[in-house]
């Protein structure tokens, strides 16, 4: 019988590719990770990993068991949330990561209505951004993410998770007052040497921007980097830079700044589980409260 932890580490050096991001991702060494993966090739009885330089590689025997992996777990998943429907007593601790721009619109009034609806669901919001929500919700260490995808980046849903999407969220550019008819008359093209406002690399929001400006014609000029986008925008009203930004962050912006819609398609805010924990009636709940909250939002306005 395979061990499913050992599976565990397999998939993830099928993701990472090195053993020492393994071992840390499960805190241990990364002997411990070459036992377990020794282990796991004698219950599969399979060479799974060669031996590559100073790194390793999986066979097809490791890459076709880790492509496994997935369904093994979103299985268990679903046979726990099988007894845990058994008991109607909705309560106890849930780990809720959520992007920084969904925030206000989105865990405020979650946390709101799970008060008034399963006052015994103590969540437990924690701010993580797509790229960090992914690998905690695959460590247990969230139960369930808000997050977004753009979709001018055309990226898939990330393997062994189920993706509910809940409303769009279009782009918006904030450029200086004293350019708003430039740019309405010319499109974005004419701020090709104007200073640009970004979120830090590595980041989707970055490459969101590079790629707007690309297919505008141009490969903006990052002066300023920025975290918080929100913030971005009294940098914007000094009249010195412009940025790209979610509609989401948008309201009420400073004195000398306008804000105005892009043509791109925008993303897409949606909820993110592990695969098989959708059916746990705690994350059930929780799922239905978001849809719930997407659908009494206003329509998206014309851009």
């Amino acid at each position: 019988m395979i061990d499913v932890k050992r599976l565990v580490i397999l998939r993830d050096l099928a993701e990472h590719g090195k053993v020492g991001v393994v071992a840390g991702l499960h805190g241990v060494t990364p002997s411990a990770v070459s036992q377990q993966l020794r282990a796991l090739e004698a219950e599969a009885d399979a060479t799974l990993v060669y031996r590559e330089g100073r790194g390793v590689r999986l066979t097809a025997a490791g890459t076709a068991l880790a492509a496994e992996c997935e369904h093994v777990l979103a299985a268990l998943e679903r046979a726990e949330g099988a007894v845990r429907a058994l008991d109607h007593d909705l309560s106890g601790e849930l780990n809720i990561g959520c992007a920084p721009s969904a925030l206000n619109a989105v865990a405020a009034p979650l946390i709101a209505e799970l008060a008034a609806l399963h006052p015994r669901l103590r969540p437990r919001i924690m701010q993580a951004e797509p790229e960090d929500a992914v690998l905690l919700l695959k460590q247990h260490s969230l139960d369930l993410t808000v997050s977004y995808r753009y979709h001018l980046l055309g990226a898939p849903p990330p393997s062994g998770t189920t993706v509910i999407g809940l409303f769009h969220d279009p782009l918006m550019l904030a450029v200086p007052e004293r350019l708003r008819e430039a740019v309405g008359l010319e499109g974005l093209g004419v701020l090709r040497d104007h200073a640009w406002i970004s979120a830090p690399e590595p980041s989707t929001c970055r490459e969101m921007l590079l790629h707007a400006c690309r297919n505008a014609g141009f490969t903006p000029r990052i002066d300023h980097s920025c975290g918080d986008l929100r913030s971005a925008l009294s940098l914007v009203a000094t009249g010195q830079a412009a940025t790209i930004l979610p509609g989401l962050l948008c309201d009420d912006p400073p004195t000398g700044t306008a804000i105005l819609p892009l043509p791109d398609p925008g993303r897409v805010i949606e909820a993110m589980v592990r695969a098989g924990t959708e059916s746990q009636p705690a994350i059930a709940a929780i799922l239905a409260i978001l849809t719930q909250l997407a659908e009494r939002r206003p329509p998206t306005p014309p851009g």
